[in-house]
């Protein structure tokens, strides 16, 4: 079994002292994200910058699409589904995602990323965000994505019951140093999709429908014009913000975010997931495989599955 990446284990006891606890319904602690399924104008063009840039892999093509993983694992974390011509993720942004961020394993693996960025001569914005260091960039579409490594969850500082994020200088020398003499040879195995970050039009709406009728706990509240949340005391699995308030919603001929996966330890949990939405006035769709469907207030769409599941985007 690969490593777990630093802080991103949790147990209900471990987090009780920390966060906004979800009122009804509470996400099991094991949830994580799964696939993200990525709408992009040119396939091609897309592989070509997955694999290069990212060091991403296919596993697997077929009618619904092409799918992506880590060097040597058959684990799936990224679907990418072409619709020729697709306008571009405009500048200013649009509601529905931000970025999806691609955990690694360690710090090292980090660092001999961002050298491998320099030998390729592919631009990055970067930030350390105490919690975790963090690399930035665009694909081919416009599409966000974050790469990162967490800092141990022992390190992590809270003020009250909310945990401490910010937006600062990334130490870059000592980051890549941290990656020794090794090349990076591809994402390695352990890669997770470790969160993802949405541009939403409120955060209240987005409270109310993210940590009160899905379940996921808030972390951080404070963050200017954002809202961050988790399950099992992850400093987050989920970001919303309202930068690009004002901007219309992902349209279904836009580069996009699809759908995403929030992955639940068992069936019962998915289904319970499910009725809290319902219960607090959401529409859901339940697929044959067990899965679930549901939309947020600006037509986001996430799939509740559990480990084993992988539904089928309409």
């Amino acid at each position: 079994m690969s490593p777990e990446p630093a802080g991103l284990s949790g147990s209900a006891s471990e987090t009780e002292d920390h966060g906004v606890v979800a009122p009804r319904f509470r996400l099991p602690p094991a949830t994580h994200i799964g696939v993200v399924r990525l709408q992009v104008a040119d396939i091609a063009r897309s592989l070509a910058y997955y694999e290069r840039v990212l060091g991403l892999h296919v596993i697997r093509r077929d009618h619904g699409g092409t799918t992506l993983g880590p060097v040597g694992s058959d684990s799936a974390l990224i679907e990418l589904r072409e619709r020729a011509g697709a306008r571009p993720h405009p500048k200013r942004g649009q509601l529905g995602l931000f970025h999806f961020a691609v955990l690694l394993p360690d710090r090292a693996s980090l660092g001999r990323f961002v050298r491998h960025l320099s030998d390729i001569g592919a631009y990055a914005g970067m930030s350390d965000h105490l919690v975790s260091e963090a690399i930035y960039l665009t694909d081919p579409d416009g599409l966000g994505i974050e790469v990162y490594a967490d800092r141990p969850r022992g390190e992590w500082r809270y003020e009250g019951r909310e945990l401490q994020m910010a937006t600062i200088p990334l130490n870059v020398q000592d980051l890549v140093a941290a990656g020794g003499t090794e090349r990076w040879t591809g994402m390695p195995n352990g890669t997770r999709i470790g969160h993802v970050h949405l541009h939403v039009g409120d955060l209240e709406d987005a409270a109310a429908f993210y940590h009160e009728a899905l379940g996921f706990d808030k972390v951080v509240w404070s963050y200017p014009g954002a809202l961050f949340l988790s399950a099992g005391g992850y400093h987050h699995h989920l970001g919303t913000n309202t930068w690009a308030v004002g901007a219309p919603a992902a349209a279904v001929d836009d580069a996009r975010l699809v759908e995403w996966e929030l992955v639940m330890p068992d069936a019962a949990s998915v289904s319970a997931a499910g009725a809290s939405v319902e219960a607090a006035g959401g529409a859901i769709e339940r697929s044959a495989d067990g899965t679930i469907l549901a939309h947020d207030p600006w037509g986001t769409p996430v799939r509740l599955v559990t480990g084993g599941s992988r539904g089928q985007t309409p």
